[in-house]
């Protein structure tokens, strides 16, 4: 592995996700690295990098089917045309097939990290041009010999204490009062390509209905729009202030496997509602007990289920010592990507 530090490194951003993932260790390496952010459109994503104060020039749009191969062509021109202008020494990104290929065009060391098994085509695309593949110890797959397994989850590079203290704050810009018991339901669109043939929640007013009869209230956060009789339980808030509302509820449900992990790596027990599921939401059920996985023709009934048993108090288990635990088996991941991107793969 490369021991010499890098001078220039560019980070290319596709989902909002990915600017929590990078931002400390941006922060950390800006005082004696030039440091190039490129983002593929998304308004979330460049809310949050505004609202970091992070430069970044957008050189791509999402898409799908035919048009999800264009945009990927146009997406790989323009980086390649913006990594011969910036002549970058190290480029990153989480997937990062495009990376892998322009850092590859440029004579660039690519360093890519990955915690999603079924990205098939994202994953064949990129392993054979990628330099280094960090992925998680829990991570399915194996790339071979350029692969590198830490012991930690996407999610503690920006939620392990040492990065996050929530902000309490968040209850009152909701309306809630401070005695109020909440839960996050996240729904999502389905619209990325390595969701095609999943499927969630079934139906998003049963789900509200059987969660508010245990006394909690109902904060919904979603990609799409609404039935219009739980419109109004849709949460309006910053995104960068997601996870303070994450911290402070009593269950999450939702089929987002990130947030469904971030939940439970603030030791918010979470019920993830999703035919697919990888190597992080299987171990943080079977080690760690923060996340029940619930998939099957049945998915939605199960869910519903362990909801009701976890607001109920039948489901009896000290969430707090299972973070505790899961933090002393994990590390910062912040430090392995610093690690990684200096070359010094140190954490």
């Amino acid at each position: 592995m490369p021991t010499a530090s890098s001078e220039r490194l560019l980070v290319a951003i596709q989902h909002p996700a990915h600017v929590h993932f990078y931002k400390h260790a941006i922060r950390d390496l800006e005082t004696d690295h030039e440091i190039s952010i490129v983002v593929r459109d998304s308004e979330v994503a460049t809310d949050l990098l505004d609202a970091y104060g992070f430069e970044y020039d957008v050189i791509g749009r999402s898409g799908s089917g035919i048009r999800l191969l264009a945009s990927q062509a146009l997406y790989e021109a323009r980086m390649l045309r913006h990594a011969r202008e910036f002549e970058p020494d190290v480029m990153t990104a989480i997937g990062g097939s495009a990376v892998a290929h322009v850092a590859r065009a440029v004579g660039a060391r690519s360093v890519v990290f990955t915690d999603t098994e079924h990205a098939t085509l994202t994953n064949r695309l990129m392993a054979p041009f990628a330099d280094e593949i960090w992925t998680p110890e829990c991570f399915h797959a194996d790339f071979g010999a350029k692969q590198i397994r830490y012991p930690g989850y996407h999610e503690l590079a920006y939620l392990h204490p040492d990065r996050f203290t929530p902000d309490e704050s968040i209850r009152e810009d909701v309306g809630l009062g401070p005695d109020d018991e909440y839960v996050v339901l996240r729904l999502v669109s389905w619209e990325a390509s390595h969701d095609a043939g999943a499927g969630g929640i079934d139906d998003v007013g049963d789900v509200v209905d059987r969660l508010e009869a245990t006394g909690v209230r109902v904060l919904i956060t979603a990609e799409g729009d609404l039935p219009a009789r739980v419109r109004d339980r849709q949460v309006d808030i910053e995104p960068h202030r997601m996870h303070d509302l994450l911290a402070g509820a009593s269950l999450f449900v939702g089929e987002g496997a990130t947030m469904a992990a971030e939940s439970a790596v603030l030791g918010t027990p979470a019920v993830y509602v999703n035919t697919l599921r990888m190597g992080y939401t299987d171990e943080l059920e079977a080690r760690y007990g923060l996340l029940y996985n619930c998939q099957g023709s049945f998915r939605h009934r199960m869910a519903l289920d362990v909801a009701e048993s976890i607001l109920s108090g039948e489901e009896d288990r000290d969430w707090e010592a299972a973070r505790e635990r899961l933090l002393d088996e994990k590390v910062d991941t912040t430090d392995v990507i610093l690690g990684a991107l200096t070359g010094d793969g140190s954490y």
